[in-house]
This record gives C-alpha cells, structure tokens and sequence, in this order.
C-alpha cells in the first residue's frame, strides 16, 4: 500500500490532534505509512490538494455538502468518522475505518 496523507478535522482542531496521534501510534505498530493531520474544518480547502482522505468528526456531519464542494473533481475519499470510536479516541477502530476505503 503506498503512503497515506490524511486530513482530520473536528471544530477547531483539538480533538482531532488527540485522534491523529492515536491513529499515529496503530498505523505504526501495523507498519503503514500514513501522514495525518489533524486541523479545523476552517482549514479544509488548504489541504484537499496533498491528502488522499479527510476524516470528519461526527459531529461535523452537517457540512459534509459543503465539503464536496470543496474537494470537487480532487481524488479525495471523505470519512465521517463514528462516534463509538472517535468518542474514546481509538485509533486503531478509526484505522480500521479509514482502511476500508482503500
């Protein structure tokens, strides 16, 4: 599998820097690599160039049109991220997740 670069956003950034270290750490042990960041979602369309996915958290599900419209033509698979996993941070369920689209 080549190398991932992922965006993660949540409101303002904070929850989802929790979420992308702990996706960090499970890619890691499975010897992948992913580059993920973890921003607002203000930051959206600064980013849709470099990622190959952008992980949504749950509660951003309202913005979801407004992310397609974002992304466009771009290659750019969206995940709105559930909330059993992303409520206790678990990185390898979220891991788990992201990896089914690929």
């Amino acid at each position: 599998m080549k190398k991932l670069n992922v965006l993660l956003v949540c409101g303002s950034g904070a929850s989802s820097g929790f979420m992308a270290a702990n996706i960090r750490k499970a890619a890691a042990k499975r010897n992948l690599e992913i580059d993920i960041k973890a921003r607002g979602e203000a930051e959206i369309e600064n980013y849709i160039d470099e990622i190959d996915a952008l992980m949504v958290g749950p509660h951003l599900a309202y913005i979801l049109d407004e992310i397609e419209e974002y992304i466009g033509d771009a290659d750019v698979k969206v995940l709105l991220m559930k909330p059993d996993y992303y409520s206790t941070l678990n990185g390898d369920a979220a891991l788990d997740d992201l990896l089914k689209e690929f």
